[in-house]
């Protein structure tokens, strides 16, 4: 179990139930938060037997009963019914409101952040897929600024380990569709993939950063079958040994009240590229692109700091090159993961410090 320091001395005990995958839960109280071990995806009886040992375990640890429980948006989450079942004031908190919270937690901050969330999937207030966005947070939650233009994800959860799949979604989002048949002719399933993309067939929508990597993946042809999710962006990031920056490789542009981001022209350029150049084309464009998008949002929000959250800053490339291009205060995670082992601590941070709110 790790303990964390955090502002809120009297706060009365409340426990979060973290999210699907890399779980953890959180209980604060007294200015602590306790971090139970990861336990991994909820997805087996072993670790959903884990998972309500390390809860049992928490809601001891509370000196005085629990004043609310905070719990992913997503319903269908282990995670989400267990909180429901506690029959306690419940308190949902956005997955990548969480994600950022969590940093805000690990340094103490109760000041509003602008938070850049770099993730593979959680679900959004408008109950679609979220992954590539911009909030701003503070006490009162999280206000949505700006997020990465949607991709269709082909197949849905498949796409995760089938990153030829986002390839295809991303060929066809270039009007390049007539070419999926042919590049990607050893999966059964590419003849299909252009009605399936054009009649939007089992292909929701996502704006998820983790996504985006995996289209640049299939391009690429790294990895296009994956073993777990994220193991193609991992080769991608090990390939990018000098990144470099496309000229007009994106556009950022007001729709439906946010900032989108579009890379469409990087990954028309990439489509065409060796695997280590459209890496290295790759990661040094997306830098420079996310680094104009969040001045576009400092700009427009009048917001000074910016948290970095997200499964995908375990990118050492992203992460640091873009650390270094920021004109303003960056915070990151440093003993916490950012990752969703860390969900439950922005959970538990979110719904102390809008409780103080409300009290105060």
């Amino acid at each position: 179990m790790q303990k964390l320091a955090v502002p809120f001395n009297q706060s009365p005990p409340i426990l979060a139930t973290g999210a699907m995958f890399k779980s953890t839960l959180c209980l604060i109280q007294n200015g602590e938060a306790h971090v139970s071990d990861v336990i991994g995806a909820l997805d087996n009886p072993a670790a959903l037997q884990a998972y309500d040992l390390s809860a049992s375990e928490l809601m001891r640890l509370a000196t005085k009963p629990l004043s609310c429980v905070a719990c992913d948006l997503h319903p269908d989450f282990y995670s989400t019914r267990f909180a429901e079942n506690l029959k306690l004031p419940l308190f949902p908190v956005q997955h990548h409101h969480a994600h950022i919270a969590a940093v805000l937690a690990e340094h103490g901050i109760k000041q509003p952040t602008l938070g850049l969330a770099l993730d593979g999937f959680g679900l959004g207030a408008d109950r679609q897929s979220w992954g590539g966005e911009l909030l701003a947070v503070d006490a009162r939650g999280c206000r949505r600024v700006g997020r990465l233009r949607p991709l269709l994800v082909p197949g849905g959860d498949k796409a995760a380990r089938e990153p030829w799949r986002m390839g295809a979604a991303a060929l066809w989002e270039l009007g390049r569709g007539d070419e999926i048949a042919t590049r990607y002719a050893q999966f059964p399933q590419a003849k299909a993939m252009l009605q399936m993309l054009a009649r939007r067939l089992n292909c929701p929508p996502t704006s998820s950063a983790g996504r985006l990597f995996d289209a640049a993946c299939g391009l690429l042809g790294v990895k296009p079958l994956a073993a777990f999710e994220g193991e193609a962006p991992m080769e991608l990031e090990k390939l990018a040994q000098a990144p470099e920056i496309m000229p007009n490789g994106w556009n950022i542009a007001e729709k439906d009240g946010l900032l989108e981001l579009d890379l469409r022209p990087l990954l028309s350029r990439i489509a065409d590229t060796p695997p280590q150049e459209g890496a290295n084309l790759f990661h040094g464009t997306l830098i420079a692109a996310l680094a104009a998008w969040v001045e576009q949002a400092t700009e427009k929000t009048s917001l000074q700091q910016v948290a970095f959250g997200g499964g995908c800053f375990m990118n050492k490339v992203l992460r640091d090159g873009l650390a270094d291009r920021m004109k303003m205060t960056v915070l990151q995670t440093q003993t916490l993961s950012p990752g969703d082992a860390s969900i439950s601590v922005g959970q538990a941070y979110a719904a102390a410090w809008a409780r103080e709110e409300d009290l105060g």
